[in-house]
């Protein structure tokens, strides 16, 4: 028996999901009330955060999440700049318009000052490669076949979700409070590595007729206790608009320079909600799919708080 790329895929974000939801009980709290409703759960989007420099046996950057997209029929389909934090992004397109796309940033470590740029390489140039020579292969023979067996997808699956963490050991605690100062997203990134950084639920295909757009759904979340972002971004009938819940803190163990274990409250992840309008090109009339930098500098700063 046989499985294609879509499906391999398909199994893949839903292991990803899963641990998501483990995470962010928010996302899980808006996930059983609309199953409740009778509406669905769709992947508008997932993202990741990179970084921008030698990451050991890791390819770096966004070609550190890219590179895997790529062998699975994934294509960039949109490019992004955000200047004032020295990231670039990219986001990625499957031919299966049921698959979520995937937005992948980078942090231009290259443009930190001196310090900054010292600690991130210390702690990340000697990242192993997370996934194994058998994975490879079995990767290079499904971009080139399309298929592979039942059992080998299974083993793949398996390796990719083992993929997508922090791959190298968690930075000093007083090195992570001197970053974070400089930059939020460097923080995070070495907190939490390959991991999703936030999945982002379709309100177009939620099919939810008491929410039936996105102010009536943040709305209703809110009233239910649910902390939300205060601000939608993107006007009523614009191409996109988008808001967040807050994001969830978990409890890190780090280690001080003196070798002292102190827990430390760090955000993770958010969730977040996407509304798309309609564009008009020589194909018609479709649904706007990419991104818009001024939203999304915005909801990059959901991972910030006033603790850290």
């Amino acid at each position: 028996m046989k499985t294609t790329t879509t499906k391999l895929l398909k199994q893949l974000t839903e292991n990803l999901w899963l641990q998501y939801l483990h995470r962010v009980p928010y996302a899980r709290r808006y996930s059983e009330l609309v199953e409740a409703k009778g509406g669905r759960i769709v992947h508008d989007h997932i993202a990741f955060r990179t970084l921008n420099t030698k990451t050991g046996e890791q390819p770096s950057g966004i070609q550190g999440i890219g590179h895997v997209l790529e062998m699975l029929n994934f294509k960039k389909a949109g490019k992004y700049k955000f200047p004032r934090m020295q990231v670039t992004a990219v986001h990625y397109e499957h031919p299966d318009p049921l698959l979520p796309r995937i937005f992948v940033s980078q942090l231009e470590v290259d443009e930190l000052p001196d310090w900054a740029r010292n600690i991130i390489i210390q702690k990340v140039s000697e990242t192993p490669y997370l996934i194994s020579d058998q994975a490879i292969e079995l990767l290079n023979v499904i971009e080139e076949r399309g298929t592979i067996t039942q059992e080998a997808a299974e083993i793949l699956v398996e390796e990719l979700t083992g993929y997508f963490r922090r791959p190298w050991k968690l930075p000093f605690r007083e090195d992570l409070l001197q970053i974070n100062d400089l930059s939020q997203y460097a923080a995070w990134v070495l907190l939490h590595g390959n991991s999703v950084n936030h999945f982002a639920a379709s309100i177009n295909l939620q099919n939810v007729p008491e929410w039936p757009d996105l102010e009536t759904t943040c709305r209703a979340l809110s009233a239910l206790n649910i902390p939300m972002k205060e601000e939608i971004e993107g006007d009523r009938g614009s191409i996109l608009r988008q808001s967040a819940t807050q994001a969830v803190k978990e409890i890190i163990r780090l280690k001080n320079r003196e070798g002292v274990i102190v827990d430390t409250e760090w955000t993770y992840a958010y969730y977040e909600f996407t509304e798309r309008g309609y564009v008009i090109s020589d194909s018609g009339e479709n649904l706007f799919s990419g991104f818009l930098t001024d939203q999304a500098t915005h909801l990059f700063k959901m991972t910030e708080t006033r603790d850290n």
